[in-house]
């Protein structure tokens, strides 16, 4: 694929076995057919089209149908790519309507639609389809947009320095959305546009969404293993701290820092004789060559390191008064959201271990992952910042017992996760996957872990069952009605 340069966003492979001779077959989601064969290194490779053809031939008309209701030409050229993607197959369309949506600002409704998120393929190189309809929320945004205008002094705080950062700041468009309909896997809480295509946001920029009535929906739920203090300040104020986690994590998270390659012509995006390695202080050694990307390399890897290199930003960051003034928390208000974004994310990091996978030993969802390894860190930081104890209950069932205490958040946890966040951003810029596969090791499930997960499993509730609400024409066909469903 490679060597074709071929994308596999939105493939499936598929391998048999005939008379002894391996044939692969690359299917590519269309609603167009066909097929053609090629040979690598006497394998018979078969790249077919027409991959969810049914399916996708519902949403090809449904797309042409709503780009007669475009604002202008330029909103209805991205529609026209979407079905023209669809239909061929060819990725090259989905990348024009995400480079065109970068640049068009202010309206009001926003759609993005495709596959992306390769975070549940094991291999970390195909997506699942991923569809959002939502209406701006302005009032969120205004702060978003305050942010984004203090974005290049901010990303100065960071702890790997400008030559590990793009070399122009290209400065995106944040907006907070609420979500009219969302058709994803899980209730997604941000989103960055394009997710996929490292290239487009290195080069030309990216747009920054948080999904402001998602992340309310997510919120309402018991919690477990923390004292009844931290319960009610939970209960009370997640919903704010989230709002400044999803902030730094997607604006200053995702699509942030550089990647260090080297050009087909030999030369360099960066100064090879002059940059430092930040982690050994000596000459940049490794980079991505090309035809190689983020996700290509380090496959199931990136979806951790990616959601816990901007996971770590947001914990970091959130620590600085000016930047929870931006939100509108001053004072010990703020010194109150500080901890709790840092209550509620380490606790986090507790409860994913819930989603483990047991028999293949893995993670199936970066977020959680990605959150378990920042908890594992800040324990690592020891000196009774966080604790977690095995105890009993009143019935003599086993609990756990997990506190925090706020007064050393400054001194020990921001400096752990601020060191951690260096070496994940290190190992990124220089494609050093043998390093980042053995940082990521260091903080694997252990004994220990499995002994709080059944604690974890036993205690859990049943999971919930999310109905979003839906629009749908009036007979007239001259208007749009929103159904809402009760709790």
């Amino acid at each position: 694929m490679k060597a074709k340069n071929i994308e596999g966003w939105n493939t499936h492979l598929f391998k048999e076995e005939i008379d002894r001779k391996i044939t692969l077959t690359i299917k590519f989601a269309s609603t167009s057919v066909g097929s053609s064969e090629d040979e690598f290194e006497g394998v018979k490779v078969k790249l077919q089209k027409g991959d969810f053809s049914e399916l996708l031939a519902l949403v090809c008309p449904l797309l042409k149908k709503a780009g007669e209701y475009a604002a202008n030409a330029n909103q209805k050229a991205i529609m026209n790519k979407f079905v023209e993607h669809f239909t061929t197959g060819d990725l090259q369309d989905h990348r024009l309507s995400s480079l065109d949506g970068i640049y068009i600002l202010g309206f009001t409704t926003r759609i993005y639609r495709g596959f992306m998120r390769e975070y549940r393929d094991p291999s970390g190189v195909r997506a699942e389809f991923r569809v959002f309809v939502a209406a701006v929320n302005k009032e969120t945004s205004k702060k978003f947009a305050h942010l984004v205008e203090k974005a290049e002094v901010i990303l100065t705080r960071l702890p790997w320095g400008k030559a590990y950062e793009k070399d122009a700041f290209l400065k995106p468009d944040f907006t907070a959305l609420d979500v009219i309909a969302c058709g994803t896997s899980g209730i997604v809480l941000g989103w960055i546009i394009p997710h996929m295509y490292d290239d487009i946001k290195q080069n030309e920029g990216f747009k920054n969404l948080a999904l402001s009535n998602s992340i309310n929906a997510v919120l309402k739920q018991k919690i477990n293993f923390v004292s009844d203090d931290d319960k009610d300040l939970l209960l009370k104020y997640t919903a704010k701290s989230f709002e400044v986690q999803v902030g730094l994590h997607e604006l200053l998270g995702h699509g942030r820092g550089k990647l260090f390659e080297r050009h087909a012509d030999g030369s360099f995006n960066f100064d090879k004789e002059n940059t430092v390695d930040i982690l050994t202080g000596g000459k940049i050694s490794s980079w991505y060559e090309p035809g190689e990307t983020w996700a290509s390399l380090f496959g199931h890897l990136a979806g951790g390191i990616e959601e816990c290199r901007s996971e770590a930003v947001g914990y970091v960051l959130c620590c600085d008064e000016d930047i929870l003034k931006i939100f509108g928390f001053e004072g010990e208000f703020g010194q109150t959201i500080k901890y709790v974004n840092w209550l509620s994310s380490i606790h986090k990091g507790l409860i994913a271990l819930e989603l483990y996978n047991m028999d293949h030993q893995k993670w199936g969802q970066a977020h959680s992952w990605a959150r378990f390894v920042l908890m594992k860190v800040v324990l690592e930081a020891g000196q009774g910042f966080v604790t977690i104890e095995e105890t009993k209950d009143s019935e003599g069932k086993y609990d756990l017992s997990f506190k925090m205490d706020k007064t050393k958040i400054d001194t020990v946890g921001n400096p752990a996760v601020r060191e951690f966040l260096k070496k994940l951003q290190a190992y990124k810029s220089t494609a050093d996957v043998k390093g980042a596969t053995a940082l990521f090791n260091k903080y694997s499930v252990g004994p220990t872990d499995l002994k709080w997960r059944e604690i974890v499993l036993a205690r859990r509730k049943p999971r919930r069952f999310f109905v979003q609400p839906n629009t749908k024409l009036t007979e007239d066909g001259k208007n749009v009605e929103l159904m809402n469903y009760p709790d």
